[in-house]
């Protein structure tokens, strides 16, 4: 990770610059959401007007965190995101859309 740049900084450094792409999960999770497909630009959006609300330190080969972000038009997204130091890109390991029941106002867990 750049010096400086906190791991939310460097993500969105990246995708504002193209640098990241999607696991295969990621694309499975996004055609087939429940609540309507997941579009790239969807991501992007929720990703930059996002905020880190949990971390993954332990995650392996990269650390990874859990983004809550809203697109333009309000959509709520999850994002699983980890920065590969070693090639300088983005991976987004997963992305949903959060249900109401399972998420105190998309940020916190319930029990």
């Amino acid at each position: 990770m750049r010096p400086g740049l906190n791991m939310l900084e460097q993500i969105v450094k990246c995708i504002q610059g193209e640098d990241y792409f999607y696991s295969e999960h990621a694309r499975n999770e996004m055609e087939k959401e429940d609540l309507g497909e997941i579009r790239d630009d969807e991501v992007v959006e929720a990703i930059l007007s996002g905020k880190v609300i949990e971390n993954y330190p332990e995650d392996l080969p990269y650390l990874s965190c859990l983004i809550y972000g809203r697109t333009s038009k309000g959509r709520p997204l999850h994002m699983v995101c980890a920065y590969a130091d070693d090639i300088r890109k983005v991976i987004i390991i997963t992305t949903y859309e959060p249900r109401p029941d399972r998420w105190i106002e998309f940020e916190r867990r319930r029990g």
